[in-house]
């Protein structure tokens, strides 16, 4: 198992600047393999860089209306029964399980902030001028902003599928996007611009491999990315092939959905 002190040394590997913020991504299995979990990554973390974002999603809220726009991946008329248990948003509600525990544990830490997205809120440690840039009617903003700033994607035990950045270039290069309803103590909050799937998101690595950094926590592949490269060649991809990055799924609605426009 790993343990703090190996973690750090991998991180300083990577060679990125202390002052880059980085968004950081993990699977569900990482902390299994380290010693102490989840408290001693994130110490490692915090210890190596000084801005740290991480997608702190509650999709536990959403819910689906009987009607809505068209051509939007769902299905009106045979709702799922998540909507029957979906959760009121509230600031201090638990990440949802996909996102890993990691992000869990940060967002509870008394210095940790998050924003307001009732679907696709950030939380992380001195990013409060990320946080603020996300609103409503652009809940990728905080992407912009880190590629403003240099950041760098940490992908930790997990591949490009949970690549939250990519979704940012795939709005840059006029990918369509979808519409979810979120459940809040205001009432269902109708939430624009939510991406899309991220099952083809793969399909980059090839492209990023020159600018990718690589490592290992144990036998876990880890990976760093600077997004200043990743996001021009993925929006690139994009504008010279409609279909780039969607998945193969024939019955993958949300990318029947952007097919069918392109």
């Amino acid at each position: 198992m790993s343990n703090y002190r190996e973690l750090v040394k991998t991180f300083q590997k990577f060679e990125i600047p202390a002052q880059r913020p980085v968004i950081v991504h993990t699977s569900r299995t990482l902390l299994d393999d380290i010693k102490g979990g989840a408290n001693t990554l994130l110490g490692a973390l915090t210890a190596t860089y000084r801005s740290i974002l991480m997608p702190s999603f509650t999709y536990q809220t959403m819910v689906i209306p009987k009607v809505g726009p068209e051509n939007n991946g769902l299905d009106y008329q045979h709702p799922p029964k998540s909507n029957e248990w979906a959760t009121f948003f509230d600031h201090a509600l638990a990440v949802n399980p996909a996102m890993g525990k990691l992000a869990e544990v940060a967002r509870k830490r008394p210095q940790a902030r998050r924003s307001h997205h009732p679907i696709l809120s950030f939380a992380g440690f001195n990013v409060e001028d990320i946080l603020q840039a996300q609103t409503l009617s652009q809940p990728l903003a905080p992407i912009e902003v880190l590629v403003d700033q240099g950041g760098w994607v940490l992908l930790l035990g997990i591949d490009q599928t949970a690549n939250v950045s990519i979704h940012h270039a795939e709005q840059l290069a006029g990918r369509k996007q979808f519409t979810r309803w979120a459940l809040t103590p205001a009432g269902v909050i109708e939430c624009p611009n939510i991406p899309g799937c991220s099952r083809g998101f793969n399909a980059i690595t090839p492209y990023i491999e020159d600018y990718i950094r690589r490592g290992v926590f144990g036998s876990t592949p880890i990976t760093a990315i600077p997004l200043q490269a990743l996001i021009p060649i993925a929006r690139k991809l994009i504008l010279e092939d409609s279909a780039a990055l969607l998945c193969g799924d024939e019955n993958c609605t949300r990318c029947m959905a952007v097919r069918s426009e392109a």
